[in-house]
């Protein structure tokens, strides 16, 4: 559809870590350090690991934990290195169609949460079947990018 597209992903790991009780934007700041310290060596093998593109946040209704993650690079996937912090860990998603919606431009929580509210206008007004109760919002940009910025919000078909 010309708003929305529904993409299919396939099982992989993603390094996260679950911040609560703070701010979306709070959340996304201590998270995003959190994981890049992993990238940069914190982790078992003490190895560097490529920056992944998207940074998502788990953003689930009523509530104030933030999982943030990023994307376990191809060439780990099959055994990525261990966090050492106690508060990352590495998850594998399963496969799952995905319904996104992106945009441009630097991305508030507040802009996120108005996209996701638009996106499940549309899938509900569509009749797309979708999990109402959390979305994700990706990010794929450098904060020090100025154009052409590139930010999804996902929902999960049911």
């Amino acid at each position: 559809a010309k708003d929305y597209e529904l993409r299919q992903y396939e099982t992989a790991k993603w390094v996260s870590t679950v911040i609560r009780g703070e701010t979306q934007k709070e959340a996304m700041r201590q998270g995003f350090w959190k994981l890049f310290h992993y990238v940069q060596g914190k982790n078992e093998k003490e190895m560097k690991i490529n920056m992944t593109v998207p940074v998502t946040c788990l953003i689930k209704s009523g509530c104030t934990d933030f999982k943030i993650s990023f994307f376990v690079p191809f060439e780990h996937q099959d055994s990525p290195p261990q966090p050492t912090d106690l508060d990352v860990f590495i998850e594998e998603r399963k496969a799952a169609a995905i319904f996104v919606r992106s945009f441009g431009g630097f991305a508030s929580p507040e802009k996120y949460a108005e996209e996701a509210e638009v996106l499940a206008r549309t899938l509900r007004n569509r009749g797309q079947p979708f999990h109402e109760d959390f979305f994700y919002t990706a990010g794929y940009d450098s904060p020090f990018k100025l154009f052409n910025r590139h930010n999804e919000v996902w929902y999960f078909k049911k």
